[in-house]
């Protein structure tokens, strides 16, 4: 008799979860879950366990609050370790975080086929950490899940290419942004908790060294957001605040609605009611063509031009938050009707389900 095939998928990070859950999903019995701790808190398995709906990993390691080097060789060895405890088929990485990383070192020291889930970005900024780290776990991977032709193309500009190793799917974060926002109902109860008008203020997030780092860069930005005409709320990531703080920055940080991180759901509701965003994040700007709302992307490049120019703006160090932010509010009903018209460039929320058939192909 076959054995049953048996796939492992690593997170270690929000992020990874919410893109991972759909793919979990269609493995089913298949799958085993493994979260390193890159990012773990009791209020975070939680969520984790509650709003997102992603059962309790089968194996917890513990390699958060240390240095990148120290995460990626921790999580290598524990993520090792567990397949060589249980064999397994293939093991299932998404982006492009330390623990990608290491569960793509620990599939190629073990001999396990592996499989990146959003391979083929690129910022072309050898800069960001996260930039070294997808291109070695693509260039490690037997399987390339792509989510757009943009990245299909990258990687066959490095060599990697053929239908059996790459397949453009579609980004998983459509589906989990489908099935995680909150209705109606309970996005008014999160603006009405925080006294909020829709469509009458602004979402901010920021974590990327490039921004909070640099006390220059940061003060630029916490002064273009108090400036805006809106109010501004503030989800502070504990790195910005900690480099705020350290910078001498706390008057500028209360000229804005300061909150603690949100939950993913509460985020969602958010930005989906917000005049627009302003952040440094790579998810943010994926999610805005989903519920169709503007964001002022406070970054030097992005490996996400499938949404420049229509969802998206790129604002290098934060100086023309202020500017873009004019232009848009001079018509904002406009600008949301418009966006509201463009279909997403990451695909029809069938993500998931792609990738799983291409490991299934893969491993027989």
């Amino acid at each position: 008799m076959l054995k049953p095939k048996r796939v492992l998928v690593v997170y270690g990070t929000r992020p990874e979860a919410v893109k991972l859950l759909g793919v979990v999903d269609a493995l089913g019995p298949q799958a085993r879950t493994l979260h390193s701790g890159q990012h773990y808190s009791p209020e975070l398995a939680s969520e984790f366990e509650g709003a997102l709906g992603l059962r309790a990993p089968d194996r917890q390691l513990d390699v958060g609050g240390t240095t990148r080097g120290e995460q990626i060789g921790g999580a290598t060895i524990g993520i090792e370790a567990e397949l060589r405890r249980e064999a397994v088929d293939a093991l299932i990485v998404q982006g492009d975080t330390n623990t990608a990383l290491a569960g793509a070192l620990a599939a190629n020291a073990a001999g396990v086929a592996l499989v990146h889930v959003e391979a083929g970005l690129r910022s072309f900024d050898r800069a960001m950490p996260e930039e070294h780290n997808r291109v070695v776990v693509d260039h490690l991977s037997d399987l390339c899940a792509a989510p757009t032709e943009t990245s299909r193309a990258n990687l066959a500009a490095e060599g990697i290419a053929g239908d059996d190793r790459v397949v453009v799917t579609g980004n998983t974060v459509v589906e989990a942004v489908q099935r995680l926002a909150p209705p109606a109902a309970e996005t008014a109860s999160i603006l009405a908790a925080r006294s909020l008008t829709a469509d009458s203020f602004v979402l901010a997030t920021f974590h990327r060294p490039e921004n909070v780092d640099d006390p220059e860069v940061l003060a630029t930005i916490l002064r273009e957001l108090a400036a805006l005409p809106l109010p501004v709320v503030l989800p502070l990531h504990p790195r910005t605040e900690q480099r705020a703080r350290a910078a001498g920055l706390g008057d500028l940080l209360a000229q804005v609605r300061i909150e603690p991180p949100a939950g993913y759901r509460c985020f969602l509701g958010l930005m989906a009611r917000s005049a627009f965003a302003v952040s440094d994040s790579g998810g943010v700007q994926e999610e805005s063509s989903v519920v169709k709302r503007p964001v002022i992307v406070v970054r030097r490049s992005t490996e996400r031009p499938e949404v420049l120019g229509t969802f998206c703006e790129l604002v290098p160090a934060g100086a023309r938050i202020g500017e873009v932010a004019r232009q848009w509010l001079d018509d904002l009903p406009g600008l949301h009707a418009k966006l509201a018209t463009i279909d997403t460039p990451y695909g029809d929320g069938l993500a998931s389900q792609r990738i799983v058939d291409a490991v299934e192909r893969m491993i027989g």
